[in-house]
């Protein structure tokens, strides 16, 4: 799972460096509002990669997962129903 949104985050983060550099070195030779339009769809990339990396699947379960302050835990805890576990 974690690999997979690696992938993509990488795969997206190759493809926002390839329209730049085309769009400035090959492009713009032959039209300018072309390779303009290339960075603008360069830089929508980055923010949504990095949603798309840190984006929580169904499968994880960071909401169960405690913060580390035993009094807000038990307070959630409490609010959830759940039983403390001696």
């Amino acid at each position: 799972m974690y690999a997979r949104r690696r992938h993509v985050y990488f795969a997206m983060m190759t493809a926002c460096l390839v329209l730049f550099v085309g769009a400035w070195a090959v492009v713009r030779l032959w039209s300018t509002p072309a390779a303009v339009a290339m960075c603008f769809v360069a830089m929508v990339i980055p923010p949504v990669a990095a949603m798309v990396a840190n984006r929580r699947g169904p499968e994880d379960r960071w909401w169960d997962d405690p913060s580390g302050d035993p009094k807000s835990d038990e307070w959630w805890d409490e609010l959830d129903g759940k039983r403390r576990r001696p």
